[in-house]
């Protein structure tokens, strides 16, 4: 199979979807991979590194994309890139389409072939292929907080760890998932104070067990979460239902419950949000400040720390491009139903319940 990586196009993404490793690990299994020119520069790779594990360095998109009969990326394909879509492509990368009618369309009337890494899912429930870049930014959600809690970033001028003789910083994650407990380990070896609010008490138990009674967990319901708002000096988003749209667990009217200059990180944001308020922003011009309240809401924070990120990506996506490659699209989804949850459109069809709930579509299932 012909697989090709093309550029990233969002702004300030200098992650790249494969790394030199990835490629030699596809051309020795007897596939061709073409690289876009500088497509790894972001991530300190050189085409030199990609040339000299066996891809070919092409000078445009546009010969990603035309020749290529799987193409790899990290980020959902901009306007900018529909063109280049063409029926039987597989389009492999995070696709975040429940909050993205527009893009959904378009992908469906390209009848492209989109596997979204964001829903590759095994039957226990875990996300494979989101929970490394959701390492990533539960980890940065805590260093950007930081920052914009400081008075010069338009904070409240709070330090989370604190000193002798004065108290810590408040966390709140709203979540329980991977975003959450990097969020958590952050904030606890900072020394701040920090309560997950989750659904799952199943969950909850384990990460009582797990952080031995450092980390405060509630049950998530609104009384809870306005508790914690009023003492919040940092609140994290990092809810998620798979695939679908972010629940709105923090209204406009609840920022009236906050201290001015705290901050919001809204982790959910690349599903929509979970506060009211949130809106995407980029690393160009992250923050924004509504009721008193500072809002992060990037939708691609790994990509500010690109060469973590694109290698802990590869590590995790590699193994499915090596089985939709080698064994073709239907032949891999047949052996692999984690793979499968991941198709969300194919032949012109949203084969996605979930993002067909979130936008008011109507879906077919797809079994093979």
């Amino acid at each position: 199979m012909i697989i090709g990586v093309p550029k990233e196009i969002k702004e300030k993404e200098f992650r790249v979807a494969i790394t030199p490793a990835g490629v030699m690990a596809l051309v020795q299994a007897g596939h061709t991979v073409l690289v876009e020119q500088a497509a790894g520069m972001g991530s300190d790779i050189a085409d030199a590194k990609y040339t000299a594990a066996g891809a070919m360095i092409v000078a445009t998109a546009a010969q990603v994309w035309g020749k290529a009969e799987m193409v790899v990326k990290v980020k959902e394909p901009l306007p900018p890139e529909y063109p280049l879509l063409r029926p039987g492509l597989i389009l492999f990368t995070y696709l975040h389409l429940a909050p993205l009618p527009e893009l959904t369309q378009v992908l469906l009337d390209a009848k492209v072939t989109g596997v979204a890494y964001e829903t590759v899912q095994l039957d226990n429930g875990f996300l494979p292929l989101l929970a490394p870049m959701s390492q990533v930014a539960g980890r940065m959600a805590i260093q950007v907080g930081a920052h914009f809690l400081e008075k010069e970033a338009g904070g409240r001028g709070v330090l989370l760890a604190g000193v002798p003789g004065v108290a810590p910083g408040h966390v709140t994650i709203l979540g329980s998932g991977t975003v959450a407990v990097n969020a958590a380990q952050m904030a606890m070896g900072l020394g701040a104070h920090t309560t997950i609010v989750g659904r799952n008490l199943g969950r909850l138990a384990e990460l009582d067990d797990l952080f031995r009674g450092r980390l405060i967990t509630l049950a998530s319901n609104r009384h809870a979460i306005e508790a914690e708002l009023v003492q919040a000096d940092l609140v994290v988003g990092a809810v998620l239902v798979p695939g679908a749209r972010a629940p709105k667990l923090i209204s406009r009217e609840m920022l009236g419950l906050m201290r001015p200059g705290a901050v919001i990180v809204d982790v959910a944001i690349d599903q929509g949000g979970c506060a009211e308020t949130s809106r995407p922003t980029y690393h160009s011009d992250p923050v924004y400040t509504v009721d008193g309240i500072v809002h992060y809401c990037v939708a691609n924070m790994p990509g500010a720390v690109p060469r973590t990120s694109t290698f802990a990506l590869t590590n995790a996506t590699l193994p499915h491009v090596l089985a939709m490659a080698g064994k073709g699209f239907d032949r891999a989804m047949q052996g692999d139903r984690a793979l499968l949850r991941g198709v969300n459109v194919h032949g012109g069809k949203l084969v996605s319940r979930e993002v067909a709930q979130s936008q008011g579509r109507e879906w077919s299932g797809l079994s093979f």
